[in-house]
This record gives structure tokens, sequence and C-alpha cells, in this order.
């Protein structure tokens, strides 16, 4: 039996797109919170090495976090696209077309009816010359 699952139903995608939020929400939080009080501590005069230098690289720690989320929510859109244009078309309904029946009309030419004798039609009755309406 073919894995038809959509992406949507997937857990592995959610997991992803989870991870993501928590990494970007993560990094949010490192990166304002550690600035901050670098910002303040340094503006105040009372910063100390404790206070500036590991700041610093959890603040990039932070940008890390943010920038790895994007990616992954890059990624799950990627993911989703591709799983809506790449579906398995035995899934999809088929589209029956009805079919059509193709019926050729003939036209008499001119040359077969210049070759007809103008005697023979007009001496013949209504009902013998003519076609059968179709």
């Amino acid at each position: 039996m073919p894995n038809t699952a959509r992406v949507i139903r997937s857990i592995p995608f959610w997991v992803l797109v989870g991870g993501s939020l928590v990494a970007i929400g993560g990094g949010v939080y490192l990166l304002v919170t550690k600035l901050t009080i670098m910002a303040n501590t340094i503006t105040d005069g009372t910063a100390t090495g404790v206070e500036v230098y590991p700041g610093q690289i959890w603040a990039v720690l932070g940008a890390v976090l943010i920038g790895a989320g994007l990616v992954g929510l890059a990624l799950a859109l990627t993911l989703g696209t591709l799983s809506a244009l790449l579906r398995d078309p035995s899934v999809a309904p088929a589209i029956v077309a009805e079919e059509i029946e193709v019926v050729e009309v003939v036209e008499p030419t001119a040359a077969a009816t210049a070759s007809t004798p103008v005697a023979e039609s007009a001496g013949s009755t209504a009902g013998e010359n003519e076609r059968p309406a179709v």
C-alpha cells in the first residue's frame, strides 16, 4: 500500500515547525535579555567582566538560534510546497471525459453535380432523388 499521508498530518513536519518556533523564541529571549543587561550596565558604569564578556557570547548564541529557527521554518515551507506539487497521481481523483462521436457529413462535390444530366433531375419525381435528412 503506497504511503499517501499528507504533510499536514505528519508528526515530524509539526515537530520541525514547533522546534523552529521554539528556537526562534529562545533566541529572541537570549538576545534581548543579554543585550539589555549589557547596555544597562555599561551606560550605568557598573559593568563587570562577568556581565559583558559572557553576555556577548549569549547574544551570539541567541542570534544563531534565531537563524536556525528561520532555516527550519523555510525548510518546513519547502516541504509543504513540494508535497502539494508532487502528490501521488493515483490518489488524486480521476477526471473522466465523455467520448464524443464524430460523424462526417459528405457533401456532393461540384464535379459530381455538374456531370448529372439536367434532363434526369427535371424529369424525376419528387421522392426519387431526394437525400434522406440527417
